[in-house]
């Protein structure tokens, strides 16, 4: 199956348990991969048979710069559900949120949750 992957997308937000987390807030890392046949877009050279990139940016951005959820898998799941919703063509996601900061005392480069939705049938 082809992909479109949005990788690095950095967004600055208040999800955490911790009430320092939600009140002082930190860097997030998201990655999504859209699976979708991109034939006909790319033969056809069609926006319309793929993808707005822009558009999927600003979902993800929505999510995760808005509400706080307490865990990043909450996180992970709307932008999954949301991604399905909105972009019809798309026929599964994997999504990645990154935590760099994660409050656990030691030396480590993050916390990353990864989830893979498919569409229901």
């Amino acid at each position: 199956m082809d992909r479109i992957v949005l990788s690095g997308m950095r967004f600055y937000a208040y999800h955490g348990v911790l009430p320092e987390e939600t009140r002082l807030g930190q860097e997030f890392l998201v990655d999504t991969e859209l699976y979708l046949d991109l034939r006909a877009a790319g033969e056809q050279d069609d926006i319309r048979q793929t993808v707005n990139y822009g558009k999927v940016y600003r979902t993800v951005k929505a999510i995760v710069e808005g509400a706080p959820f307490r865990l990043i898998e909450a996180v992970a799941e709307r932008v999954a559900a949301e991604v399905l919703e909105q972009y019809r063509n798309v026929s599964a996601v994997t999504v990645r949120v990154h935590k760099p900061r994660a409050p656990i005392p030691g030396a480590f480069s993050g916390v990353m949750v990864e989830i893979h939705r498919r569409r229901e049938p």
